[in-house]
């Protein structure tokens, strides 16, 4: 079983020749190697926000709350209690 997959993806000249430049200084040791750690940098990243965005959420529509009208009431959709 394969534990990877080659892509071909195309750069900018300006990403391209970052690319070159962190390989031809040695700071890694290939151009697979500059995009697999960059895209582990996106994922940390994605994790990170998803992280603050469920605590942020859970401050604001606590689950003691009306939390099925909690999207309702940040968004200004609430319909008129009776």
């Amino acid at each position: 079983m394969r534990t990877s997959q080659q892509f071909s993806i195309t750069l900018s000249n300006e990403l391209a020749a970052m690319v070159e430049a962190k390989v031809a200084v040695g700071e890694y040791a290939s151009e697979s190697e500059v995009i697999r750690d960059g895209l582990r940098l996106v994922l940390a990243r994605d994790r990170v926000l998803e992280e603050w965005l469920r605590h942020e959420m859970a401050s604001r529509c606590p689950l003691t709350d009306a939390h099925s009208n909690c999207h309702e009431r940040h968004h200004g959709t609430e319909t008129a209690v009776k």
